[in-house]
């Protein structure tokens, strides 16, 4: 993932270590890490899901809906007999099954606009994830370069404690040989002391700093947790050169807070739309296909001509009078079984359908309320949209002058560390020759070990502040050079 990447592009590193228990760390590593086990990552993962369902829902509204119901009774006493109509006491069973189908013909296009919204909806949820995953690598390289400060401070210590003690064993030598008085090397012994003592409290700083990232990715085992000693160049601050209206204007295009502020305006105005879709009229079409069974007992009629009384006169031709005869047909009711079950089904069958139109004429001012409850959250995204850039324009002028200002104290701090450096060898000659004493000399170092740590607080805040401002110029984490 590209964002994954954004920190350790900017130092411009070759990964290679492994993240396996006992070896060391990796900036890449640790924000992988972050961005894996992290639980607002996690949870904003779970809103673009979330997301998705939405949109098949919205597109789920586009097809019919279908359902089929049987039902199966029995009913006991008077109960009307499905064959014959006619009431009587009776057990009987019936069954009746059918199949419905029905689609939205037109409902104020709100299936169309809860489409759209739904991808507004997905679309946010991404810059939502992209502009926390930026924050959590941002403040996971910035717990990954204060343990390299504490790092290099600690060294630094240590190699001033070591030419301490070099200078101890001179001083011991030149004592002993009556050139220097005993108090020269107590002091010396005293400022070795002192060293020991900033050693153990830097290498306490490294431990806490190690400890502090450790908890940030959620690791537990803080005793084999370390990172890769790696030393950075300070970067060409080209972006220094540019006014800073020009990265205001390129981080409104790029960054992610504006881009989700832009598209919670969108979602307020597309749920507008959709309240105001419940003012129209709605067509909708239904289908319906049925059929019923039963296991009462059905009665038939027969009828045949009597053999004793074949015909019957029912009247006679005016004018000749002449009979009119038919046969004499008689009838009789039969009780017989029901019908089988497939048969009843088949002949028991009907269909209907048709359309059915509602018109919305009073509801309460439910809608109307709900077009302006919108339209109020409307105005409120507008608002929060405008606080944004308000927001993002002042972090633009405060990284900006953070920026320069950290790059006058870096160059500040080199101009120091140069006179210190001259001042220590100047300290340590006149030392040597005796023209001046141990505390002096010490005191000397003391300000060129006090200028060297500055040094890399200035250099490794410079490099941070630098890149925070080129991330807000809108600079691909691959174009960035250092």
């Amino acid at each position: 993932m590209k964002k994954i990447t954004i920190i350790a592009a900017f130092l411009g590193l070759v990964f290679s270590a492994s993240a396996q228990e006992g070896k060391k760390w990796t900036l890449r590593e640790c924000v992988e890490y972050a961005l894996e086990n992290n639980i607002s990552v996690k949870q904003s993962e779970l809103d673009i899901q979330a997301a998705e369902i939405d949109k098949s829902d919205a597109i789920g509204n586009y097809l019919p809906s279908i359902n089929g119901q049987v039902s199966n009774s029995w009913n006991t006493g008077l109960t009307q007999n499905v064959t014959t109509g006619v009431l009587q006491n009776q057990t009987t069973r019936n069954l009746s099954a059918g199949v419905t189908a029905s689609v939205n013909v037109f409902n104020g296009l709100r299936n169309l606009r809860q489409y759209q919204r739904a991808k507004l909806s997905r679309l946010a949820a991404i810059y939502s994830l992209e502009q926390m995953e930026n924050d959590i690598s941002l403040f996971v390289a910035n717990s990954y370069l204060e343990v390299l400060v504490n790092k290099e401070v600690l060294k630094v210590l240590q190699e001033q404690n070591k030419l301490t003690q070099e200078q101890y064993q001179r001083t011991q030598d030149l004592v002993d040989a009556g050139t220097l008085p005993q108090g020269d090397l107590l002091e010396i012994k005293a400022t070795n002391a002192d060293e020991q003592q900033q050693i153990i409290v830097a290498q306490n700083n490294v431990r806490i700093a190690l400890i502090s990232l450790a908890q940030t990715l959620l690791i537990k085992d803080y005793e084999n947790f370390n990172i890769v000693d790696e030393a950075y160049d300070v970067p060409i601050a080209d972006i220094l050169d540019k006014d800073p209206k020009e990265i205001i204007e390129n981080a409104k295009k790029n960054r992610f807070e504006i881009k989700l502020a832009e598209q919670n305006v969108e979602l307020a105005e597309k749920d507008v739309q959709i309240a105001k879709s419940a003012y129209a009229p709605s067509l909708s079409a239904f289908f319906n296909y049925n059929t019923r069974e039963s296991g009462a007992n059905r009665i038939s009629q027969f009828t045949s001509i009597d053999q004793d009384n074949p015909t019957v006169v029912i009247g006679q031709v005016e004018g000749t009078g002449q009979n009119v005869v038919s046969d004499n047909y008689t009838s009789s009711f039969v009780t017989l079984p029901p019908r089988p079950f497939i048969d009843q089904l088949w002949l028991n069958d009907g269909i209907s359908y048709g359309l059915q139109l509602n018109v919305p004429i009073l509801n309460g001012f439910q809608t109307r309320n709900s077009v302006k409850r919108n339209e109020i959250n409307v105005k409120r995204a507008e608002y929060q949209l405008e606080q944004t850039k308000l927001d993002l324009e002042s972090n633009i002028y405060q990284a900006y002058v953070d920026a320069q200002g950290s790059a006058k104290a870096y160059d500040a701090a080199q101009t120091s560390v140069e006179s210190q450096e001259q001042a220590y060898d100047y300290a340590q000659e006149r030392y040597d020759v005796g023209l001046t004493n141990a505390f002096d000399f010490s005191q000397s170092k003391f300000r060129l070990s006090n200028a060297q740590s500055q040094l890399i607080q200035a250099k490794y805040n410079y490099i941070f502040k630098l890149k925070v401002l080129e991330l807000y110029f809108g600079i691909d984490p691959e174009d960035i050079k250092l």
